[in-house]
């Protein structure tokens, strides 16, 4: 066992490689070690995370944390299927059950491997500062780490305190990481919550990152021109103050001299479109949105592109709206999704938190063919 001072800093320790599940984790624990001396080597190595799409935006935002502060950064192995052989048996586990501490074995060895490669002794992880973790299984997982791979050294740490805690979400707020909803991988996500319940997250998933939505509407925005520089006919929508803001995106369409057309919720709760050249065209409809006030658009096969905000949305496409039906309804009379071989249709828009593991759907539930957010195209 190194020798520790108060906060269990090795002192021989002036690097570590620092296994990181994801910026928020990582933020304040980085700060401390560049604070005390020690250059922390981020790997970011989660195999475990479930689906790809999760993966990513997790993986892009550790990226860009690390190059902001001039931290090397490690990209590890994204082998999902050699991780699910790994825990295979323990699928039924609970949290913090023995697929957990497989999982932070099967990781926390990779960890000290890709360490002795580097010739770093010391390797430590985020692990430890998520309050749903069990340290316990952490440190076990480290010291069967380091006992498999000679040379290396596990410092075991309880990120939590020093008021790193408190500090990571001081972070998370300034740099407006994506914050996840769960921890990662399927097993972990098969406590799927109810449509009240995830709309619930959303909205204060929305109010903690109420800085960021300006930046990534504009981001959306952007990404969507490159969508639909071919398109005829768009079905956009009028945002919501909580909604990607698409404002800009529909004056650039009508610049481009393509037709736009806007949902109408008819008294019946019924939803139809009509086109939209400028503010004119637009009066307070229900539930004080502003809505089109021309003539009713009926020629839905023309429709090139359909826009689509709502709550949340998963890999497979499941959209979950406000609760009223209206896209739904609308969707599967008027729009049928494409098949996969043609361009998307149906386009949900999000912010990034917005992409979660699972949306809970029912037979009725119309998919999108593609979702948008600042980082996907």
């Amino acid at each position: 066992m190194p020798q520790k001072s108060v906060f269990g800093k090795p002192e021989d320790c002036s690097e570590v490689l620092l296994h990181a599940c994801c910026a928020p984790c990582s933020s304040a624990i980085v700060e401390w070690l560049m604070a005390n001396g020690v250059r922390p080597v981020i790997f970011y190595y989660n195999p475990n995370i479930w689906p790809r799409e999760e993966y990513v935006i997790r993986k892009e935002e550790s990226k860009r944390h690390a190059e902001r502060l001039g931290i090397r950064w490690i990209d590890g192995d994204y082998n999902h299927d050699g991780w699910l052989d790994g825990v295979c048996g323990l699928e039924s586990e609970p949290e913090r059950g023995r697929r957990c501490e497989q999982c932070f074995t099967l990781r926390l060895t990779a960890v000290a491997r890709k360490a002795q490669e580097l010739g770093i002794k010391y390797f430590t992880t985020t692990l430890a500062s998520s309050r749903w973790k069990s340290l316990e299984q952490i440190e076990r997982a480290g010291r069967q780490a380091e006992m498999t791979v000679p040379g290396t050294v596990f410092w075991a740490q309880n990120w939590r305190k020093g008021g790193l805690q408190e500090r990571r979400n001081q972070l998370l707020k300034e740099y407006g990481f994506y914050n996840q909803q769960y921890c990662g991988c399927e097993f972990s996500a098969h406590g799927v919550p109810t449509k009240t319940v995830l709309r619930q997250q959303m909205r204060a998933a929305k109010e903690q990152h109420a800085s960021q939505l300006t930046q990534w509407s504009k981001e959306t925005a952007e990404r969507l021109k490159l969508r639909l520089r071919e398109s005829r006919i768009v079905m956009a929508y009028w945002p919501l103050s909580d909604e990607v803001d698409i404002l800009p995106l529909i004056s650039w369409l009508v610049a481009e001299g393509k037709t736009v057309l806007l949902p109408k919720v008819l008294d019946d709760e019924t939803m139809e479109l009509r086109r939209y050249t400028s503010p004119a065209d637009l009066a307070e409809g229900a539930f004080h949105i502003l809505e089109p006030v021309g003539a009713a658009f009926t020629d839905y096969e023309m429709i090139d592109v359909a826009l689509v905000p709502g709550m949340a949305f998963d890999a497979a496409g499941h959209r979950l709206g406000r609760g009223k039906g209206y896209y739904d309804r609308f969707l599967s009379s008027h729009l049928a999704p494409r098949s996969s071989h043609l361009a998307p249709r149906i386009i949900g828009v999000c912010f990034p938190f917005q992409r979660v593991p699972l949306v809970p759907s029912e037979p009725h539930d119309v998919c999108m063919d593609a979702q948008q957010t600042t980082n996907s195209i």
